[in-house]
């Protein structure tokens, strides 16, 4: 049975942090974002997971730094993913 999603969700860029630790989770939000910032893409998602939240705050961490992001939420049915809007060229 295939389990019904988010099609609005389900159709953007996404990348799985499941299994990383913080830093390299920090780094792979960073070259995600670089990589659809050059893609002309306008808006991606993380799943980090919900766990203890260590991956979630540094993966928010590194996208409050990051000059190309917009803004970024967590996404209202799955607190496991965040929601990025990039900045248009």
């Amino acid at each position: 049975m295939r389990k019904v999603g988010n099609i609005f969700l389900d159709n953007l860029p996404t990348i799985d942090l499941h299994g990383y630790d913080r830093d390299i989770a920090r780094v792979m939000t960073n070259d995600f974002v670089m990589d659809n910032v050059l893609l002309n893409n306008d808006k991606i998602v993380i799943i980090h997971g919900i766990g203890t939240g260590i991956v979630k705050n540094s993966v928010h961490e590194a996208l409050l730094k990051n000059r190309y992001v917009e803004k970024y939420q967590l996404d209202n049915f799955n607190t496991g993913c965040t929601i990025v809007w990039l900045k248009k060229n």
